[in-house]
C-alpha cells in the first residue's frame, strides 16, 4: 500500500540517524492562569485536529507505585500549548477538549495516555485518533513517533529528555522544547496521513 504512494514501509537506525534533525520551532504557551486558558481556548476552538501528547514522571525502583501523568500537550496549526496539570487552574477545557468529537486529537499510545490522565480528572475521550493505530494496520511494524517521523516526514526527532524529571516545575527550557515538539509531530504526522489518504485505517 504504501510503496504504491512512494513511502517505504521500514527505516532502519542508520536510515533515520542520516536524517536532519527537526525541532519545534513555533511559539509555545504554558498554560498556568485563566488569561492563559482563555487564550489557549481561543485557539483550540478555531482548530479541526491538535497534535497530542502527555509526559509522567518515570519510574526507576522496582516495585515503585506509577506516577500519573504531570503535563499535557496540544498542538494547534498556530501554537503548541503545555499545561502543567498541577498548576492549571482549572481542568473544564482540558476536558471540554477531549470530549469534543469535532476536534480530532491525534497522537500515539493514547489509549495508554488517556487512561492514566483520567487519574488525574474525568473526562470521556471523542474524536481520539492514534496514529500507532492506523500505522500498523497499513502494515507498519514499528510504529513509534521517531519511526514514523523519519518514515513520513523525512527528518529526524530528537529523544531528549524524555525520561526527565516531568513532576518537576518550572520545566527546563529541554523539557518545553521537548514537550512541544512531540505534540507537534503529531500533528504533522495526521496531516501527512490525511495527504496520503491512511486514515481510512482509522
Amino acid at each position: 500500500m504504501l510503496a504504491t504512494k512512494g513511502i517505504a514501509e521500514t527505516i532502519t537506525p542508520e536510515e533515520l540517524a542520516e536524517l536532519p534533525i527537526r525541532r519545534y520551532a513555533g511559539p509555545v504557551h504554558l498554560v498556568t492562569s485563566h488569561r492563559e486558558l482563555e487564550s489557549a481556548a481561543a485557539d483550540l476552538h478555531r482548530e479541526t485536529v491538535v497534535g497530542f501528547d502527555t509526559e509522567t514522571p518515570p519510574t526507576f525502583r522496582k516495585g515503585q507505585a506509577a506516577h500519573l501523568p504531570t503535563l499535557v500537550q496540544m498542538a494547534t496549526g498556530r501554537a503548541v500549548y503545555l499545561f502543567p496539570l498541577r498548576h492549571v487552574p482549572d481542568t473544564a477545557l482540558l476536558r471540554a477538549t477531549l470530549e469534543n468529537p469535532r476536534l480530532i486529537k491525534a497522537g500515539l499510545a493514547l489509549a495508554h495516555d488517556l487512561k492514566e490522565l483520567r487519574r488525574v480528572f474525568e473526562f470521556q475521550e471523542h474524536g481520539a485518533l492514534d496514529l500507532g493505530v492506523v500505522a500498523h494496520r497499513i502494515g507498519l511494524k514499528k510504529t513509534g513517533l521517531r519511526n514514523l517521523a523519519g518514515i513520513f516526514l523525512r527528518y529526524r526527532v530528537p529523544k531528549g529528555p524524555r525520561t526527565s524529571n516531568w513532576g518537576r516545575y518550572p520545566l527546563t527550557p529541554q523539557q518545553i522544547l521537548y514537550a512541544a515538539t512531540d505534540a507537534w509531530v503529531c500533528r504533522e504526522l495526521y496531516l501527512r496521513f490525511d495527504r496520503l489518504g491512511l486514515l481510512a485505517a482509522a
